[in-house]
């Protein structure tokens, strides 16, 4: 369906306003992503936004001609509204000429085929949005299967780690989970759980990763905790040559992934 929204007391544009809140993003169980770019890449995902929001006055684009046309035949809601609106609901000031709402995906760690691809990012109590999107981009580059959120992690549909993620929140899998409930799923099958850490760690080069492979990073300020490290198969550091002690959580990840790929590919 398509129709013009011209208020701002519209209620369509103040539920869509409400998904920049976590609470209400959990209530309607839905997100918001924006701009073109982020909208194609999530189409060819095989995700298509349920509510298609355009300003009035934008330019003509193939891609967002074919966008509209299947968010339409899949039964979807396609908007059309001033910029003034468009940037209440996206929040910026200067918002691009599309955004969309998308159903939350399945988080939960049932949903994950771990041999699915040789690595899987982890993340534990990773509070900054904009580190998880680049995560999520990171296990994109490197064809990981996805990121697994453990303890009270930043929200992965929020706009900041969406933005961020630059479309891989459409290409990974993520799953959300307490570290008892995820160290059990893992000791269920097979997975070598990995450790970026300072304690009795091997150099990250010459460590023998195997297949699937977990990469686990920690909160940003205090790593991880110790029985969590305690129960990985392996610890690994990274050099630091200069004044600081540690890599942000992000590259921290990225380093070894990239690494972890160089070694299980021979």
């Amino acid at each position: 369906m398509r129709r013009t929204i011209s208020g701002f007391s519209n209620p369509t544009v103040k539920v869509l306003r409400s998904l920049r809140d976590k609470k209400h993003r959990r209530r309607e169980q839905r997100f918001l992503a924006e701009g073109l770019r982020l909208l194609t890449d999530a189409r060819e995902a095989g995700r298509l936004p349920e509510i298609l929001v355009m300003a009035t006055g934008r330019e003509d684009h193939p891609l967002l001609a074919a966008l509209e046309a299947d968010v339409i035949a899949a039964g979807g809601d396609v908007i059309e509204t001033g910029e003034d609106i468009l940037a209440k609901i996206t929040g910026k000031e200067n918002p691009q000429a599309v955004a969309g709402v998308f159903a939350e995906f399945d988080t939960g760690l049932g949903a994950l085929d771990r041999t699915a691809a040789p690595i899987w990012l982890v993340a534990q109590a990773l509070r900054d949005p904009g580190n998880l999107g680049t995560m999520l981009r990171t296990g994109d580059a490197v064809g990981a299967g996805g990121l697994i959120l453990i303890d009270d992690c930043a929200d992965p549909f929020s706009v900041e780690a969406v933005r961020a993620s630059m479309g891989a929140v459409f290409t990974q899998a993520i799953a959300q989970a307490r570290w008892e409930d995820f160290i059990g799923w893992l000791r269920q099958g097979p997975g070598q759980l990995v450790a970026a850490s300072l304690r009795d760690a091997r150099d990250y080069r010459t460590a023998p990763y195997a297949a699937p492979c977990f990469l686990m990073v920690g909160n940003e300020s205090r790593g991880l905790p110790a029985e969590y490290e305690d129960a990985c198969d392996l610890r690994v550091t990274m050099p630091m040559l200069g004044r600081a002690d540690s890599l942000n959580a992000a590259v921290a990840g990225a380093v070894l992934a990239y690494e972890a790929l160089a070694h299980l590919r021979g």
